[in-house]
C-alpha cells in the first residue's frame, strides 16, 4: 500500500493525546463516507493475460487522472491491448480511458508521487533504465511527455521500495539503499530535495537493525512502505529496522514532519515486537490513517505467532488487521481480525469501514489456520470491517464478507478517493474477479453509492 495519502485536518473532536494540527495551510478535504460498493464498475484497464504473473503495485491519482505502476508488459481495455511497460495512465472517470502515456521502465516500479500540479512523477523500483536512459531505481519523468528529466539526480544502489511528496516540500524515499544520489548519509530512508534530487538532510533517523530469532529467515535493513497524515503532519513506515533515531522500533514507526526535521514520535506498541513464523520476520506490510487521524490500521501477514503451532485461539498481530490508537505514547490493539493464517498487504479506511486486501479466505477467525474455525466467515481476497470494533461487514445473507475478490498473490494497494476506492492487485493463476465480476485482474474499483 505505497500510496499518496489525500491531505484533510482533524476535526474539532479530537481525543486529549491525539495527533495535534501543525498549521501547513492544506486546505480541508471532507472525510469519504461509505462503505463503498462490493459491485466494481467495468470497464477498468486490466493486465493482460500475457501467460506469465503480472502485478499492479501502486495506484495513484492526480488532477482527474490515475497512475499506475508495478511488474507488466500490456493492458487490455475493451478488447484493445496496449503495450505499456511498468507504468500508465487512465482517466479516472468512466470510461476510464487509457491515456497516450508511455514510459517505460527495464525493471519494476514499486512506488510513485506526483507533483501538486501533476506535470510530473517521481517513481522508484527496481530498474536500471527509463526510456532506455540509464536510471538506477529512482527517477523524476514528465507525464506530458515520456522523456526522464535528466537534470535531477537518479541513482540508488539498491531499490526502492516507496517515495512520498510531503506538502512541506520534501521527497521521502525509502528501500533497501545504502546510497542514493551521491550520499550515503541516510541509509534505508532519505529526505531528497524535489527539485534536484539531492539529499536534503530533512530526514537523520539512524535507522538500524534487523529481526533475529531462532530458524528466522533472512531479512535486511529497509524500509518498505509509508503513509502520510490526514492533516499532513505525520507519516507511519513500516520496514525492517530495530532502531530509529535511537529507539526501539521494530516493524512500524511514526515520525513528526517538524519545520527543521523529521523526528519520531512516542507512538510505539511492544505488541509489535513479538515475531511471526519463521519465514515471516517482517509482517507488517501496510498501514493506514483514519479520516480523523485518531486511529492508524495495520495490515499483517505471519502466518502465525512463532512457536504458536496449532494453539487457539491465535494471539499477536500475525495475518491480522488490527487497529491501534494514534496517541503520541505507547499505545495497545482496540481491536484484531485474523484471517486464520493467510496474509493481509494492503488496507485503506474511510469513515464508515476499514478496508484490507490480501490473499486471505476469511475473517473472523481466530480458531483456525489454513481452515475456517468456529465463527470464521467467509471473506475472499478482500474484507470491509467497522472502525470501531473491527467487525466484518457482512453481505445481505449474513453468512459472508459484503465484498470479496480473486485472491491471486494478494491486494498490493488500496486507495481511497472522493469516488471510491481503487485496489491494486495481479493476475496469478488467471485471477480477474473482483465482487464476482470477471475482466478486472490487477485493477478493481469500487465506487461509493
Amino acid at each position: 500500500m505505497r500510496r499518496l495519502a489525500r491531505l484533510a485536518r482533524y476535526g474539532a473532536g479530537a481525543a486529549a493525546g491525539a495527533l495535534a494540527v501543525t498549521g501547513l495551510g492544506l486546505a480541508p478535504v471532507a472525510a469519504q463516507t461509505g462503505p463503498v460498493s462490493p459491485v466494481p464498475a467495468t470497464g477498468t484497464p486490466a493486465l493482460a493475460p500475457t501467460g506469465v504473473t503480472e502485478q499492479v503495485r501502486q495506484l495513484a491519482e492526480c488532477g482527474g487522472t490515475m497512475y499506475a505502476v508495478g511488474s507488466f508488459t500490456e493492458i487490455s481495455q475493451g478488447g484493445v491491448t496496449y503495450p505499456r511497460a511498468n507504468i500508465f495512465s487512465f482517466s479516472a472517470t468512466a470510461p476510464y480511458a487509457i491515456t497516450g502515456w508511455m514510459p517505460s521502465t527495464n525493471g519494476t516500479v514499486n512506488s510513485i508521487a506526483l507533483t501538486s500540479d501533476c506535470s510530473h512523477a517521481y517513481i522508484g523500483g527496481s530498474f536500471t533504465q527509463v526510456d532506455g536512459v540509464g536510471a538506477n531505481n529512482i527517477a523524476y519523468i514528465r507525464t506530458y511527455n515520456n522523456t526522464l528529466v535528466n537534470s535531477w539526480a537518479h541513482r540508488a544502489n539498491k531499490q526502492v521500495n516507496t517515495v512520498l511528496l510531503t506538502p512541506n516540500g520534501h521527497l521521502l524515499v525509502g528501500g533497501d539503499f545504502t546510497s542514493i544520489n551521491g550520499s550515503s548519509t541516510h541509509a534505508y530512508y532519505a529526505s531528497l530535495s524535489p527539485s534536484t534530487g539531492q539529499d536534503d538532510g530533512y530526514l537523520s533517523l539512524s535507522i538500524s537493525g534487523h529481526y533475529v530469532y531462532p530458524g528466522s529467515a533472512v531479512n535486511s535493513t529497509s524500509v518498505y512502505n509509508q503513509q502520510l497524515a490526514p492533516d499532513g503532519a505525520y507519516v507511519l513506515a513500516e520496514g525492517i529496522f530495530t532502531k530509529v533515531q535511537g529507539l526501539p522500533r521494530q516493524q512500524i514507526f511514526m515520525f513528526h514532519l517538524a519545520a527543521s526535521a523529521g523526528n519520531v514520535t512516542g507512538w510505539t506498541s511492544s505488541e509489535f515486537n513479538s515475531y511471526c513464523a519463521d519465514n515471516h520476520p517482517f509482517y507488517v506490510k501496510a498501514a493506514a490513517w483514519s479520516p480523523d487521524g485518531l486511529t492508524v490500521y495495520v495490515a499483517d501477514t505471519g502466518f502465525h505467532p512463532f512457536n504458536q503451532g496449532n494453539q487457539f485461539p491465535l494471539t499477536g498481530l500475525c495475518d491480522a488487521a488490527v487497529a491501534f490508537p494514534s496517541t503520541l505514547a505507547p499505545v495497545s490493539h482496540t481491536w484484531i481480525n485474523y484471517t486464520g493464517c493467510d496474509s493481509l498487504f494492503s488496507v485503506a479506511a474511510d469513515s464508515s469501514a476499514v478496508y484490507v486486501g490480501g490473499h486471505e479466505r476469511w475473517a473472523d477467525n481466530p480458531n483456525g489456520c489454513n481452515a475456517p474455525g468456529l465463527g470464521a466467515i467467509p471473506a475472499p481476497g478482500m474484507g470491509g470491517f467497522t472502525p470501531s470494533n473491527g467487525a466484518l461487514l457482512p453481505d445481505s445473507t449474513g453468512t459472508a464478507g459484503l465484498y470479496s475478490r480473486g485472491r491471486g498473490l494478494g491486494a498490493d494497494d488500496m486507495l481511497v478517493t472522493p469516488a471510491g476506492l481503487w485496489i491494486a492487485s495481479d493476475n496469478d493463476a488467471g485471477t480477474d474477479t473482483c465482487g464476482g465480476v470477471s475482466g478486472l485482474a490487477g485493477i478493481c474499483f469500487l465506487p461509493y453509492g
